[in-house]
């Protein structure tokens, strides 16, 4: 066994990893060539990558941890342990070079495996949210405007950027100009990835959110999506059956905030 850095050649691998993940709908083949040598990182067994791990830095010196994946046939073998040990230490080693100061991570609430990792390794859930999917031909998409945004439009304080949260600050602004859109629509604004299609509302309610869903379905669809996400702070549960007329629908209909956000500050140093 051998954790090393990813390398070209290990794309082939890597796409049939999200072949088997998600029914197929895993993003990782996508950013393949974006996560390049910027600590992304393979286990290799016997020659085959059967695993996969990423730090990526973000605002306020925070190392997220992203892409953890294990082959379906290697799983339950303990390659997962190893691959989020090597990633503590890889925080450790940048925490002591003051890069970070604590590594942070998102999860569905299901992925249990993932949940019990992180407390046995002294992370604590820090926030929870609600991600809800939705259907683009459930509405009559309608283009909204891409404009830059400021500081006075990050009204969350911490703003999910796809799945990946960063906290409000001038240095998240130009984190955010750099990965993320902006729109405008009749007054009311939500943030995407650049690449993505999960979407955040700036201004949260039933009849911002039915005004604000067309344009979501635009932008998906302009982006070859035929369903988009809605990431919303778990204080919008009292809305949930309302989001659900609205055309929301929560995975595995839960009533509970179904995506929780990690962390686990490191001692530098």
């Amino acid at each position: 066994m051998l954790i090393r850095e990813a390398r070209p050649e290990d794309r082939s691998f890597i796409e049939e990893i999200a072949r088997l993940t998600w029914d197929g709908a895993d993003y990782l083949a996508r950013v393949f060539d974006e996560w390049l040598g910027d600590n992304f990182y393979v286990l290799e067994v016997d020659g085959k990558v059967v695993g996969t791990a990423k730090l990526t830095l973000l605002p306020g010196k925070v190392g997220w941890l992203e892409g953890l994946r294990v082959h379906p046939d290697y799983r339950g073998r303990g390659f997962g342990r190893k691959l989020h040990d090597f990633m503590l230490q890889l925080g450790g080693r940048l925490a002591k070079e003051g890069k970070i100061e604590a590594l942070e991570f998102a999860t569905y609430f299901l992925n249990r495996e993932s949940i019990s990792m992180a407390e046995k390794t002294g992370f604590r859930v820090k926030a929870k949210f609600f991600v809800f999917g939705a259907k683009t031909e459930d509405f009559q998409p309608e283009r909204p405007e891409k404009i830059e945004p400021e500081l006075s439009d990050l009204t969350l304080g911490l703003i999910p950027v796809g799945w990946r949260f960063v906290r409000r600050s001038e240095e998240a602004l130009g984190w955010i100009r750099e990965n993320a859109d902006l729109y405008d629509f009749n007054g009311f604004r939500f943030l995407v990835s650049k690449k993505g299609a999960t979407f955040t509302p700036l201004d949260v309610g039933l009849a911002t959110l039915k005004a604000m869903l067309p344009a979501m379905a635009w932008v998906a669809r302009e982006r070859g999506r035929e369903s988009f996400d809605v990431m919303l702070p778990s204080g919008v549960k009292p809305l949930l059956p309302g989001l659900r007329r609205l055309g929301l629908h929560l995975w595995d209909e839960t009533e509970e905030p179904n995506v929780l956000v990690f962390r686990k500050r490191l001692v530098r140093g």
